[in-house]
């Protein structure tokens, strides 16, 4: 039987049969199913296309094999470094999901994302929610406006939500719409909020966000499929409070921010990595003259010393 892995549960997978009027069977990989080349703490993802075999002596089934993915997209493993989690897989979209306060998503986190999605050719839509919060405020209006500006200028597009008036609900609806779109962010951006806005009879967890650190608490524990009203589907997975890297040639990291790759075509050598003492480079100069926004830049180099030269030397 065929079928697609709708939740992930640590060592149980979810995979809904194909032609069978929403039969889903709990399965366990059989085997040592891996991804060539590649160390993952999940060897199977939701959104995988896999051949699943019935247990005759248990109510667990196995997979068996795993189709070959259109794509997929992963992070490095928070618990150990060298091993990769794949976040989902055969998806459209992804859609970070942010907020300005309560928390605030640093640039980092979001740069790195982009450039993740961008390294594994997936669209990406950044969407800033809890914008009633910055309601009142002339600081948080105008800081809202740049974060805005600065990514729609490099072609990203920028939805803005809040799920306690409605803003920006109906634009996501249609973003999504017949897509399968994968959702991610940190812990308490509103992630559960909008599934729930999505997909009504979801009822996701709602757990606040702690006032004395203006973090949020993980209410997902695990990656999961919730299929649209309106067709599509959406991947909820886990918040993270980091973004890690992997598998990036140092000279390749500057592609996957396009207004960085933009710039160096102007190098005067191919093999700059755009970094203080190189002449002729073109990106420097342009962040000089705020052509490059100097948080992208930073978030460039912060790819390229903490993520290439994990080893302790410089970029490796």
């Amino acid at each position: 039987m065929k079928g697609t892995v709708i939740s992930n549960t640590g060592s149980r997978y979810q995979v809904l049969i194909d032609g069978e009027e929403g039969l889903v069977l709990t399965a366990a990989a059989k085997g040592n199913l891996r991804m060539k080349g590649i160390r993952t703490t999940n060897p199977v993802a939701v959104g995988d296309r896999v051949d699943v075999s019935p247990n005759p002596n248990s109510e667990i089934a196995y997979i068996t094999s795993i189709e070959p993915r259109r794509n997929y997209i992963i992070r490095r493993a928070s618990n150990l470094s060298k091993e990769s989690h794949i976040l989902a897989a055969n998806i459209d979209q992804a859609l970070l999901i942010c907020s300005l306060i309560k928390p605030q998503t640093a640039t980092t986190f979001i740069d790195r994302f982009l450039a993740t999605a961008e390294a594994y050719s997936i669209p990406a839509v950044l969407v800033i929610n809890k914008v009633d919060l910055l309601q009142g405020d002339s600081d948080l209006q105008e800081l809202l406006q740049a974060v805005s500006y600065l990514y729609q200028s490099i072609g990203y597009e920028v939805i803005h939500t809040s799920t306690k008036t409605g803003e920006g609900i109906d634009t996501l609806r249609r973003a999504v719409e017949g897509k399968t779109t994968l959702l991610s962010g940190n812990s308490g951006v509103g992630k559960s909020s909008i599934i729930n806005a999505l997909v009504p009879d979801a009822t996701v967890t709602v757990a606040e966000v702690s006032e004395a650190h203006e973090t949020g608490m993980h209410t997902t524990t695990f990656s999961r499929m919730y299929d649209l009203p309106g067709g599509g589907r959406l991947i909820d997975t886990p918040g993270v409070r980091g973004f890690g890297t992997l598998d990036f040639d140092k000279y390749e990291v500057g592609h996957f921010f396009p207004e960085i790759f933009k710039a160096s075509q102007n190098c005067k050598f191919s093999n700059c990595l755009h970094t203080e003492g190189e002449p002729g480079c073109a990106v420097r100069e342009a962040v000089e003259n705020s052509l490059i926004s100097q948080s992208r830049y930073a978030s460039y180099l912060s790819i390229l010393e903490n993520d290439i030269a994990g080893n302790g030397s410089k970029y490796r």
